[in-house]
């Protein structure tokens, strides 16, 4: 693990404009493991133009040697997925057998994909007396989150790339040097200068500068809810495209025919898993009446044994917000029935996996995204109940429906108001879009869909 004291700016490390750093911490034992530098409205300046000035030549390259370039950095990302892994755990406190098989290997399944698709993607059409053209949109700002470090720089990176657009990112200030690592292999695997630009900084300053910058074409950002609405009115007010991966309440809906050992026990490992840091994590479960203590009971066993097997959450400021929502829970009358407050460890940022039972949709903790290693279980007396607390929030990112079978699981599941569902423990898939109905986004990632938000369209009229 290596921290650079620069920005990856046209192709090489450049001296940041400015002296500030941002201190990287390990939320294990809160020390200071690294520095990098805090970017300003300058670097982010010099760091659009090369993108811009990387431009026609990299939109003029022929698909198949940008999915060739792509396939270069797949290959980069396997070589070094041990050291992405170290590093992710080191930054963001991942255990590492889970940094190894998700945050190492999940980035290159993605890049993968997309070299795939570079090459066999249809980016001239007819339709018609027409010839239907499918061009790169420009420059993009990426504005990348925390809590999946390198598959958000990859997901939208290898989309970008393969639209052939040139891109600006700005990662996470907690988790910046997997953000230069990945710069390192975009190097190594031989993309020209500018095609790839990297600014580390703070989100009210080098964030803000990318999304209102006059020279990017498209903003991609992936966070919280809120910054995502003023994103977006920046990028509207200069009218500009914005793709936005926000914030998410998923419910974990099992119905009474479903197999509910399994079904409670997959639903907790998705709660807990990285730390509860997933913006899809499914952490509202609803269950029948005549099943529902049954599955408290699942719950509290299942959640127990995840003391020692997660890390702790980001900072000490997520871990500040975590627990209040903890206290709010206990407050309007929730039943604690595994975890609480009671800090796991002397040292670090951790957070205990807490299961509320009698969880009403009215209470804070069903409403609003808590981003840890929380579970909030419902009871719900009939399907048409079930549905309106499945869609009673402000978001609509993922969720889970579980029934005895599958046909029966698919007709709930049609009915919810989000962009995922998996039925019945159904698998990710890196090829199909992910994104969010309501508050919960704008556009989707991964798969054709993804690459479609980087594209224009030109009608050429014979």
């Amino acid at each position: 693990m290596k921290a650079h004291d620069g920005m990856y700016i046209d192709g090489d490390w450049r001296p940041a404009a400015g002296p500030d750093v941002i201190e990287v911490v390990n939320p294990v034992d809160e020390q200071v493991i690294a520095t990098v530098p805090a970017g300003t409205p300058q670097d982010v300046d010099t760091a659009v133009g090369a993108a811009r000035a990387a431009l026609p030549g990299w939109a003029a390259t022929p698909p198949a040697e940008r999915a060739a370039r792509l396939t270069a950095l797949r290959d980069v990302l396997v070589a070094r997925k041990d050291e992405i892994a170290e590093t992710v755990t080191a930054e963001l406190g991942a255990p590492l057998p889970f940094a190894q098989a998700v945050h190492a290997g999940l980035p290159i399944a993605v890049a993968g994909s997309y070299a795939e698709l570079a090459a066999t993607h249809a980016f001239e059409e007819k339709v018609g007396n027409s010839t239907v053209l499918h061009e790169p949109i420009g420059v993009v700002g990426a504005i990348t989150p925390w809590n999946y470090p390198l598959h958000q720089i990859v997901a939208k990176v290898a989309p970008a790339l393969a639209a052939g657009c040139t891109i600006v990112v700005k990662p996470a200030e907690d988790t910046p040097l997997v953000a230069q690592l990945f710069a390192e292999a975009v190097h190594e695997a031989g993309l020209p200068a500018g095609v790839f630009n990297l600014v580390t900084g703070l989100g009210p300053i080098a964030g803000q500068a990318l999304a209102e910058h006059p020279g990017v074409d498209l903003v991609s950002f992936t966070g919280s809810t809120a910054v995502g609405r003023q994103i977006g009115a920046t990028a509207g007010a200069a009218v500009k495209k914005v793709t936005l991966e926000l914030g998410g309440k998923s419910a974990n809906v099992i119905l009474p025919s479903a197999d509910l050992a399994k079904a409670v026990n997959v639903g907790v490992a998705n709660a807990m898993s990285n730390s509860g840091q997933t913006c899809s994590a499914w952490t509202r479960m609803l269950v029948h009446t005549s099943r529902y203590e049954e599955a408290v009971g699942l719950a509290r066993e299942a959640a127990a044994k995840y003391g020692d097997r997660i890390g702790p959450v980001v900072n000490a400021k997520q871990r500040a917000r975590v627990l209040s929502y903890i206290d709010k829970g206990l407050a309007e009358g929730a039943r604690l029935v595994a975890g609480g407050t009671e800090s796991p460890r002397e040292q670090g940022y951790f957070v205990s996996p807490t299961v509320f039972a009698d969880v009403t949709s009215d209470m804070t903790i069903a409403q609003e995204e808590i981003f840890g290693p929380v579970l909030s279980i419902l009871r719900y007396d009939d399907e048409e109940e079930a549905l309106r607390i499945a869609n009673g929030t402000l978001y609509g990112l993922a969720g889970a429906v579980w029934a005895g079978d599958e046909a029966e699981a698919v007709a709930f599941a049609r009915r919810m108001d989000t962009g995922q569902v998996d039925i019945n423990g159904g698998r990710f898939n890196p090829l199909a879009p992910f994104g969010g109905y309501k508050q919960s986004g704008v556009g989707r990632e991964l798969g054709a869909h993804g690459l479609s938000e980087y594209l224009q369209t030109k009608s050429l009229q014979f």
